[in-house]
């Protein structure tokens, strides 16, 4: 027993000393090139639990910092096969993503897509770079997010803040003195409402709202949470996880349930307007183009000019309405407990609301704050210091490519640090100080990258955030009618603070419960 014990110790030892002088070849592989730098593999292998690298690369953030200031500004991870290359310097970002950016533009695969029987090929956000995702991102850039279409989405818009202000009038203290309620709910809700509306053209009641809304957060969380370990080890966890697939199949039965039929609802609106048949009556709850309008439209001439399937239109509303929901709450949450925080921007803000907006007016309108310079560095400023997510979406080499000196080799996974990037003490003064002015007195800052990459909230390059615009409009837009309708104050007890918690995106940890005081406006004085 003692010799079996031995041959097996020693076997495994020169396993173990074979790979190492393995991994050590292929980390010199590419023309004299080396890999990024990083720890050893095997380390990596035995403890990928502990690093979270399995399910989120935000949950090894405090391990990749550490990483960096041991090895400089770019590491590669590397797990079993799987090889990561995290990117954390400005420089470096723009040479992969501007530079070397068709290279850089696709995107890995997902090993729990394909036991889903979902083609991955078919959304905007994790398509492979080629033809069928340059039609799609066209399409819905063109034809829903571009700022010449906005105005077709005003009354959404409209009705989302009328929304928004009276489900905050109701979230004060009641007459027992209980605190405020989270503000955060309320946004996600709103936002949701509105995407929803922009998607299908009309509007629901919140009822079937809150049903849509809940099959797709729950559909988002336990893909996020129990579907990530697939990448690690695929056919390993298919035959040791089989109920989670049955779940997931589950959740994706029920959202195709509840849009599908928002779906074929506007084919038969759309179908009916052809046949010159009476129209369903223009009012505030039907708009006249809408995101699904769009797919129906789509033809794919790779497949012989088809049109996309039922499965497929499903998906891409899904991910319309999952793409800037949390994102964009996120980012509201933050701004405001930075303006409940620090009293004086706020009142700043609100002198310069007050200046572009009429008396008698009931908002702030969307042609208002396209003039207002102090708003947007505040949102700026709070998308710089809160990357509503803290890394793109994986990026993957599509060939072997050279970034600072080091080989990013084909098919090799990469992502880039982004909020690292905005708080970063070389290129901003007092990073973690929330100070508008940064912003102001011609300090341009590109969020595209494509002058340089200071700050990337929506990424830069090829694969930037199709919604960019759409998403800055609906920051400025909700954060200056919240800042008009009520001013926003530390409740007793429930003092902003504003450590960190991984939820979908990066939240607060302790959520904002701010006091709301209705603002009584004051005529604006004409000298």
């Amino acid at each position: 027993m003692a010799t079996l014990h031995g041959l097996f110790f020693h076997g495994t030892s020169l396993f173990v000393l074979l790979l190492v002088l393995l991994l050590r070849f292929r980390r010199l592989q590419g023309h004299g090139k080396r890999l990024p730098p990083g720890p050893p593999a095997l380390l990596l292998l035995f403890s990928a639990a502990w690093l979270g690298l399995t399910s989120s690369p935000t949950k090894a953030e405090p391990l990749l910092r550490r990483l960096f200031k041991r090895y400089g500004p770019i590491v590669s991870l590397r797990v079993g096969s799987r090889l990561t290359i995290f990117v954390a310097d400005h420089r470096l970002a723009h040479t992969a993503l501007l530079e070397r950016g068709a290279a850089l533009a696709d995107r890995p695969n997902l090993a729990s897509a394909s036991l889903l029987g979902v083609d991955d090929k078919y959304t905007v956000t994790r398509a492979g770079y080629g033809p069928v995702w340059r039609l799609l991102r066209r399409n819905l850039v063109a034809e829903t997010l571009h700022p010449s279409r906005a105005r077709l989405f005003a009354p959404a818009r409209f009705w989302a803040r009328r929304v928004l202000v009276e489900k905050l009038r109701c979230s004060g203290p009641d007459d027992d003195g209980e605190a405020p309620a989270p503000v955060m709910a309320t946004f996600q809700y709103v936002v949701f409402c509105l995407l929803l509306f922009m998607c299908f053209g009309e509007r629901l009641d919140e009822g079937t709202v809150r049903a849509i809304a809940d099959a797709q957060r729950e559909q988002l969380r336990y893909m996020f949470s129990k579907m990530s370990v697939f990448a690690f080890l695929p056919s390993v966890a298919e035959h040791l996880l089989r109920g989670r697939v049955r779940t997931a199949l589950s959740l994706q039965r029920r959202q195709k349930e509840l849009l599908l039929p928002l779906i074929d609802g506007r084919r038969e609106y759309q179908k009916r307007g052809r046949e010159h048949e009476p129209m369903l009556s223009k009012s505030e709850t039907t708009l006249e183009h809408s995101y699904v309008d769009t797919l129906f439209d789509v033809r794919l001439p790779e497949e012989g000019n088809r049109p996309l399937t039922d499965d497929e239109i499903v998906n891409l509303c899904s991910e319309f309405l999952t793409a800037g929901t949390d994102t964009t709450s996120s980012a509201l949450q933050w701004i405001m407990a930075e303006l409940v925080k620090h009293q004086a921007i706020q009142e700043k803000l609100y002198e310069e609301i007050k200046a572009e907006t009429r008396d008698g007016q009931e908002e702030a309108s969307e042609e208002d704050v396209q003039n207002m310079p102090y708003l947007k560095a505040v949102v700026l400023e709070g998308l710089r210091k809160h990357p509503p997510v803290h890394f793109v979406v994986p990026h993957m080499a599509a060939e072997d490519v050279e970034v600072g000196g080091h080989l990013i080799p084909k098919g090799s996974t990469v992502n880039f640090m982004v909020a690292a990037m905005g708080r970063d003490e070389r290129e901003w003064k007092k990073p973690m100080e929330f100070i508008p002015e940064r912003f102001l007195a011609g300090k341009v800052v590109d969020v595209t990258g494509s002058t340089g990459i200071r700050m990337m909230p929506f990424g830069v390059g090829r694969r930037i955030c199709a919604g960019l615009n759409s998403a800055m409009l609906h920051l400025l837009y909700l954060v200056a009618n919240m800042v008009r309708e009520f001013e926003w104050k530390e409740a007793a007890g429930h003092e902003v603070d504003l450590a960190e918690k991984l939820d979908f995106t990066v939240v607060m940890k302790k959520p904002l419960r701010p006091r709301l005081v209705p603002r009584k406006l004051q005529p604006n004085v004409q000298t």
